[in-house]
Formats: structure tokens, C-alpha cells, sequence
């Protein structure tokens, strides 16, 4: 075998053309170490990322964006993490699919998956759930470190935490009302157990795409919500109703115990007032009795001549009765429209 320090005696006995091109190897050696050690001392961190440093396979430090040096020749190692990226997981459903190695493309179409989204609610129903999990990198080392299958965990957990939440719920529930609720529910205790496991994942959302009953049973379930909708808009049509003719009623009868409170005031307040009057007369009456007689003759009197329309003066000493000209009358006009004498 030839050592480096016989080179030159190694190339001294090749043919002159040779010679030339070996002495310019050593030269090439150093500049493709050159090369090799800055190519593996340097890294480019993007904005979105961290990477993570291992020194012989082991945690070294986190480094963030930016260009960054490290140990050359494999010493040093980096894994590059998208700490700013949303993933996203899909349960029930997929649109896209992935390889060994976990990379992902788009499918062909949405894929179904019965076995997942199928779940029994808490009635003994079946309900098809459909949903989403996003969820971003929150811990570097956790994630790279701590859990082997980290997205295989998630998903373990997520259909684990759904099922019991929607095993805990009825049908109509799961499938109208309760649907945020649920998500709420699953997003909270998803990321207690994942923080329990130390996978370094943060959720961010948690949706229920599409959740309906199973195909062979969805138009009989169509029909029962239809009648449930029927019932509430009855029932809301009742209430409003009710609240129109109460308020009415009860202000009617307000107002009539205001008239008759009012009458009622009225009433005694005039019969205090002819009682006082029937005294104050009766007082006077007493003082002067004539003069009082005469005073309430000539008030009645004053009250009831303006309206009789014919008049007749009746002396008391005279037997008959004096006849009054109708010097106002149509007799005397229709003389006077006839040219006689007056």
C-alpha cells in the first residue's frame, strides 16, 4: 500500500502526461475538504423554523432563524422543526394521503373512512362524525425526542377523547345542538393528555366537519327533526301569542279599575260638595228664612225659564189666564208678508 509521503516518489515513475495531473491532487484533496467543511458547518434556518442540534446523536441546542454554525464532518447534526405551521389532522375523511415516510400529497378525492367515523352516542345511536385537528409545534426537543410516532399519538388520542365525549352525548345532541360544545370539549382534553405525554404539540382547533346519522336511517331522522322544528315554531307561535294578550288584557284591566277609582273620587267628592252646599243653604235659612226662600225660588226659576219655549203668566188673583201677543210668532210675519193691516 502506498503511503502519502511516497507520492511524490509514486508519481515521479509515472509517464510524463501523468505527472502533470498528480501533482495537482493534493490540491484537490484540500479544496474538497474545504468544500465538505463548509458545506456541513453552516445552516440555513428559515423564518418559520427552528432546528435542532445534536452533537454525536445526542441534545445539544435550539437554534432559531437565521444562518448558524455547527461542528463539520457529521459531529454535529441538525433536524429542522416548523414551529409557525399549522398542521392539520383529519378524522372520518381524507383528502390527502401519505407515505412512509410521512409526506403528504393531495388524493384523487375524499376518502371515507367508516371504521373512524362511526361512534355510538350515548342513547345507543350511531352517529357519522366527521372532524379536524390543527395544531402547531409548540416544544422542539419534546417532539423530536419524546414520543416516537407523534402524529400517530395525536391521532390515537384524538379519536379516543371524541368517542367518549360523544359516547357521553344523545344523538340529537352530537348531530344539532351540541356540536361546538363537543369540539370545545375534545380541543380541552386532547391537550391535557398530549401535555401529560410530552409531545411538544399545541392545538390550536378542533371542528366538526360533517356529522350526521348512518345513510340507511338519515330520512327517518330527517323527519324527526322536522317534527321537533315543527313543535318549536308551535310552541314559539304560542308563546307570542301569550305575550300579546296578556300585557293587553292586564292593561285593560288597569284601566278600568283607574276609571272607576276615578269615579269613585268623583262621586264622593261631588256628594261632599251638595252636602256642604245643603248646609251652608241650611244655614242661611235659618238666619232669614224669606230672603233664602226667595233667593232659591228666583235661582230655580232662572235655571228652568230659558228653556220653555211657550210662556204663560198666571195671576194668582185672576181666574183665567192672561193671553200673551206673539209679537215674535209666524202669524204676525205672514200678515205682514200679505200686505194687510196690523
Amino acid at each position: 500500500m502506498v503511503e502519502i509521503r511516497d507520492f511524490k516518489t509514486v508519481a515521479g515513475g509515472l509517464p510524463p502526461e501523468f505527472r502533470r495531473y498528480a501533482k495537482m491532487v493534493p490540491a484537490a484533496l484540500g479544496a474538497l475538504v474545504v468544500v465538505i467543511v463548509l458545506f456541513t458547518s453552516f445552516i440555513t434556518v428559515a423564518q418559520d423554523e427552528v432546528a435542532v442540534i445534536q452533537r454525536f446523536g445526542l441534545y445539544d441546542r435550539t437554534v432559531t432563524s437565521g444562518l448558524h454554525w455547527k461542528l463539520p464532518f457529521g459531529i454535529e447534526s441538525a433536524k429542522k422543526v416548523r414551529v409557525e405551521f399549522v398542521y392539520e389532522e383529519e378524522f372520518g375523511t381524507s383528502t390527502v394521503t401519505r407515505d412512509r415516510r410521512g409526506s403528504s400529497r393531495a388524493a384523487a378525492g375524499p376518502r371515507k373512512d367508516i371504521a373512524t367515523s362511526q361512534m355510538l352516542t350515548g342513547d345507543l345511536n350511531i352517529a357519522d362524525v366527521e372532524w379536524i385537528v390543527q395544531f402547531k409545534i409548540q416544544d422542539p426537543y419534546l417532539y423530536l425526542f419524546k414520543v416516537r410516532d407523534v402524529r400517530e399519538t395525536l391521532r390515537n388520542v384524538a379519536e379516543s377523547v371524541t368517542r367518549r365525549i360523544v359516547g357521553d352525548r344523545s344523538v340529537h345532541e352530537v348531530v344539532t345542538v351540541g356540536r361546538a360544545e363537543i369540539a370545545t370539549r375534545v380541543e380541552q382534553e386532547m391537550q391535557a393528555i398530549l401535555d401529560q405525554y410530552e409531545t411538544g404539540l399545541e392545538i390550536t382547533t378542533v371542528q366538526l366537519k360533517d356529522v350526521n346519522p348512518p345513510a340507511p336511517v338519515q330520512p327517518s331522522f330527517n323527519e324527526v327533526n322536522e317534527a321537533r322544528q315543527e313543535k318549536e315554531r308551535t310552541t314559539n307561535e304560542a308563546r307570542e301569542a301569550y305575550n300579546k294578550a296578556i300585557p293587553e288584557a292586564k292593561g285593560t284591566a288597569l284601566r278600568a279599575v283607574s276609571e272607576a277609582e276615578g269615579y269613585a273620587i268623583d262621586r264622593v267628592n261631588r256628594a261632599n260638595g251638595d252636602a256642604q252646599r245643603f248646609t251652608a243653604l241650611l244655614r242661611e235659612y235659618r238666619r232669614a228664612p224669606e230672603v233664602t226662600r226667595k233667593r232659591l225660588y228666583l235661582e230655580a226659576m232662572a235655571e228652568i225659564l230659558p228653556t220653555i219655549t211657550n210662556k204663560y203668566v198666571i195671576d194668582e188673583r185672576m181666574r183665567g189666564i192672561l193671553p200673551l201677543l206673539d209679537l215674535g210668532g209666524a202669524g204676525v210675519g205672514k200678515k205682514r208678508e200679505g200686505g194687510g193691516k196690523e
